[in-house]
């Protein structure tokens, strides 16, 4: 937990880190002009209000001021956002930002892209006037969110939020690719090979997905990834199939999972 004075420190940080020639952006949601206090641009990413983003896009969201922090509270999700931090806490999970939270006038901004991920909206940039517009997620099926949650719950329980994420993006990886089924239920279900997936061998991709795998499934399908085309991954110490460790491409790891291409 941090120290007082290092809270006070972080909060002026916020609060002098904006330049005058960071402003001139605007925001809309669907086209429609959005009463959303200040908009930021600073280093190429554009910062929006927390409070007026996450009501404009979730009905039931509560917003408040928690000690250091805005956190927002809602049947979806729980999102908090401590200014001068890189991080914004989704679900207890931690989403890194490039850049950290800001203070300014009273309100606390946050990057927009990864912000619309985790509330299930889509971001676009015009250019030519300046604006982002915000619109609800519909890229996708609820049939692949059902399903996508599930997988991230039951090979992810008690990994990180990068690591959740990744799990879903090597069942996206697979769905592009010639190698594998095209459609998430169908990569899950595969049956070569014994069946690619563990939980759906012992049933656990039946079970209720937590909280924190509904949104990392949907920041997934809004385009999030933390391990670029990898189409494999393992706990190494779980298993004694080591046919992926000798024949594909390492990535990274991330947390328990290695991950390959």
């Amino acid at each position: 937990m941090k120290h007082p004075i290092q809270r006070a420190v972080a909060f002026l940080f916020c609060l002098f880190l904006l330049t005058p020639a960071a402003r001139g952006a605007s925001l809309t949601l669907e086209g429609a002009p959005l009463d959303a206090g200040p908009v930021s641009v600073y280093e190429d990413t554009t910062f929006v209000s927390l409070r007026a983003v996450a009501e404009a896009l979730i009905p039931d969201a509560a917003v408040s001021w928690q000690w250091d922090r805005a956190v927002v509270q809602s049947s979806q999700l729980t999102l908090a956002a401590s200014p001068g931090e890189n991080a914004l806490i989704c679900n207890g999970g931690r989403v890194e930002l490039a850049q950290p939270v800001l203070l300014e006038e009273g309100c606390t901004l946050v990057p927009v892209r990864p912000l619309a991920a985790l509330l299930g909206a889509q971001v676009s940039w015009d250019p030519a006037t300046g604006t982002v517009d915000l619109s609800p997620a519909t890229r996708y099926a609820q049939d692949d969110l059902y399903w996508l949650s599930r997988i991230i719950s039951a090979e992810s329980r008690g990994e990180c939020w990068e690591g959740k994420i990744a799990v879903g993006n090597v069942v996206r990886n697979r769905v592009r690719s010639n190698e594998f089924p095209d459609t998430i239920y169908g990569v899950i279900f595969d049956e070569r090979w014994g069946g690619q997936f563990e939980p759906v061998r012992n049933g656990t991709v039946y079970l209720d997905p937590t909280p924190e795998s509904i949104e990392a499934a949907r920041a997934c399908l809004e385009g999030a990834n933390t391990v670029g085309e990898s189409l494999y991954f393992l706990a190494p110490h779980l298993t004694d199939n080591h046919w992926t460790m000798e024949n594909r491409t390492y990535i990274t790891t991330i947390g328990a999972h290695w991950f390959y291409e």
